[in-house]
């Protein structure tokens, strides 16, 4: 018999309906299993539910009053079973005794790569003799799945230590910072209530707070410009003066000589905007949450179920270069059939030149559409869902047709009148062709059209007025501006990136209203505490070198064994540095916890 694994049920159904052609479904252990025939022999599909195990201390060491926080940086923790995966070890167990072979189908990144060796290791224990084989695909078409069974590989045992050994690390330094924060405030907790740290989640954080207090700190200052109608040879302009006064004196003052003047500068210039490289998991987050109104979480969450129905590629990438493997024009084929044809077609016809940016993670294409679907089509197959599901996908596809299309094409447009003490000036822009920007509204530019003027020309002030403005603080960290300084830093991968965001919403330390990421009062405490006693857990640069030194483990063969240690003894050295503060901690946190709770009791 021959087994396949999959990450998720409707995997495992499509695995089974492309191989097999007809299946049929059958429980083990609760567990959906998909039986059908491949290649003359018997075979069955099961899908999982993520990971099947987990690094954990021994129990006693997850007693927290039982030792110190910091006797778990000379603790290794075991891999265990995760709790909730046990239907699907069982139903594992029981289909692999019988398996000749096995096929690993888990998802092509590097936790699935994980994932696809915990369950070899289940596979092993109760069959030694199976062979074991690895298939990736990176989308749930029928030519994408057959054609990864017809070439099967190996298991990258490199990606599968550094997300073990990540795993490690994180769940290590978590613990003790988690319990040591907890423990020093505890008498100020209520009961069950924890304030967790976290390797990535807290320099998340720290980005976020760092922003909020540029806000507060800021402090507006006054400055006055100048602004006029000005008439050149019949047309009006409204037009400013590119300086700030400090005063309103001096403005007016310079403004009282603005009358007669000539035109110096009229330029008319051509303009190519560019079409967007190809899509990749963090643009799909940031894009999603700046235009479509979706946060970051909910994007990628549904980006995974349009692909496991097949509607798009595999959404977990960091590339943005279309591989000469992928058949573009098959693809613009197949969206003529959905509801994007008219402008597929148009492409087919005229001939494409695809964008390309500079990443390619060597596993993933960029984000794409594999299947032609209507409205309709995408609310019949999602139900409620839908709402989320449609402007994803038409998204994926709009973003998809832009990389192909030709560029839009304006005219910028700049006149600089001189006035003798002053120059004014006023830009403007008029559209020649929109280009890509019929398929991909969201980057189109407003038209302001400038007249024609000449240089030389004479022109009169109408109307010349003084304009008090204040300086403004910086804005508040959008999602969007998040995942972008989140991936300049280095802070999780492509597929964890938004998990980060949401622990910190879960945990009470930040908010997202209307995309914007606003710290809690005990977020900012937290924070500010970490940045005054004990910076290096908080600066996202230090998560940045962790990041570096995984890798190496898959670049440069390190050992986990020696990259373990030393980390676990720098994160030591910053946990001793904030025991010695740790009564300034626990007052600068009490202070809110008590507050809070006095407050919440009021409104009782």
């Amino acid at each position: 018999m021959i087994l396949v694994v999959t990450e998720k049920r409707s995997v495992a159904q499509a695995v089974a309906k492309y191989l097999g052609g007809t299946y049929r479904l059958q429980k083990v252990h609760g567990v959906a299993a998909y039986y059908f025939r491949y290649e003359g022999k018997e075979a069955v599909a099961l899908g999982l539910s993520g990971h099947l195990m987990d690094f954990d201390f021994a129990a006693r060491q997850n007693i927290w009053t039982w030792l110190p926080p910091e006797e778990l940086f000379r603790s290794t923790p075991v891999l265990v079973t995760r709790g909730e995966s046990l239907p699907y070890l069982k139903a594992l167990k029981t289909l692999a005794q019988k398996a000749e072979e096995v096929y690993l189908a888990l998802d092509a990144d590097v936790e699935g790569e994980a994932i696809a060796y915990e369950a070899a290791l289940v596979v092993r224990i109760v069959n030694r003799h199976a062979k074991i084989y690895r298939v990736r695909f990176n989308a749930v078409t029928y030519k994408d799945i057959r054609t990864a069974f017809q070439r099967p590989t190996k298991l990258d045992l490199k990606q599968v230590e550094k997300v073990f050994t990540r795993m490690q690390i994180d769940l290590t330094l978590g613990a003790v910072f988690t319990r040591f924060i907890t423990l020093t405030v505890k008498n100020s907790l209520e009961k069950g209530q924890f304030l967790s740290y976290g390797p990535c989640q807290t320099p998340v954080l720290g980005i976020v707070v760092t922003r909020e207090l540029e806000r507060r700190n800021f402090k507006p200052e006054k400055y006055y410009v100048i602004k006029a109608l000005v008439d050149v040879d019949g047309h009006r302009l409204e037009m400013s003066a590119d300086v700030r006064f400090k005063t309103r004196r001096e403005a007016e003052e310079v403004a009282a000589t603005i009358k007669r003047g000539v035109v110096k500068t009229a330029t008319y210039r051509r303009h190519y905007v560019q079409p967007p490289e190809p899509l990749d998991t963090v643009e799909l987050e940031r894009r999603a949450s700046r235009w479509l109104g979706i946060n970051s979480k909910r994007t990628l969450d549904i980006a995974e179920e349009l692909y496991r129905a097949g509607y798009i590629s595999y959404p977990r990438t960091e590339t943005t270069i279309y591989p000469p493997t992928l058949d573009l024009r098959e693809i613009l084929k197949e969206l003529t059939n959905g509801e994007h044809k008219r402008y597929a077609e148009e492409l087919l016809e005229r001939g494409i030149k695809p964008t390309r940016g500079d990443s390619d993670d060597g596993a993933h294409p960029p984000i794409y559409p594999t299947k032609a679907a209507t409205r309709d089509d995408i609310y019949k197959a999602f139900g409620k869902a839908a709402r989320y599901a449609w402007p994803i996908y038409d998204f994926v596809v709009r973003h998809f047709l832009a990389t192909l299309s030709p560029p839009a094409q304006v005219e910028k447009q700049k006149i600089i009148i001189d006035f003798g003490k002053i120059q004014l000036e006023a830009e403007g822009q008029r559209t020649l062709d929109e280009g890509y920007w019929r398929i991909y509204p969201w980057e189109r530019q407003s038209e302001k059209p400038l007249p024609r003027v000449e240089v030389g020309d004479v022109a009169y002030a109408i109307e010349v007025k003084v304009v008090e403005r204040e300086t403004e603080p910086p804005p508040q960290m959008s999602e969007s501006e998040l995942l972008a300084l989140m991936r300049k830093y280095g802070i999780g991968t492509d597929a964890t990136m938004q998990d980060h965001i949401y622990t910190n919403v879960k945990r009470g330390y930040m908010e997202i209203r209307k995309g914007k990421c606003i710290p809690t009062e005990l977020g900012m405490a937290l924070a500010t505490a970490l940045f005054n006693y004990a910076p290096e857990l908080i600066e996202p640069t230090v998560r940045a070198r962790i990041e570096k030194a995984l890798q190496s483990i898959v670049k440069d063969g390190i050992s986990p064994k020696k990259l373990i240690p030393e980390i676990k003894a720098e994160f030591e050295k910053y946990y001793l540095a904030l025991k010695e503060r740790r009564e300034e901690l626990k007052k600068m946190l009490e202070a809110v916890l008590n507050g809070r709770q006095r407050e919440e009791s009021g409104h009782g």
